[in-house]
């Protein structure tokens, strides 16, 4: 019985950990994509982690920042 609890909870943290808040992760690699693809700088490597809805919603919302950062630098 002790086993399968603490199977059942490792489990649990496993799965919660997966889906954890990457919001600021995504933002920062979508501005700097944006930016650098805007400006035309260089190519930029990112996590990518497009699965996890905090990071795509993070990097869509950098990348269009850093776009616009770049479109009204001065």
């Amino acid at each position: 019985m002790y086993k399968r609890m603490l199977y059942f909870v490792g489990l649990v943290l496993l799965t919660a950990c997966s889906q954890e808040n990457k919001y600021d992760t995504g933002y920062k690699d979508g501005y700097a994509a944006g930016y650098n693809t805007t400006c035309k700088i260089r190519a930029t490597i990112i996590e990518g982690d497009w699965d996890n809805e905090s990071y795509s919603s993070g990097y869509h919302k950098g990348y269009d920042a850093g776009s616009f950062a770049c479109k009204n630098k001065g």
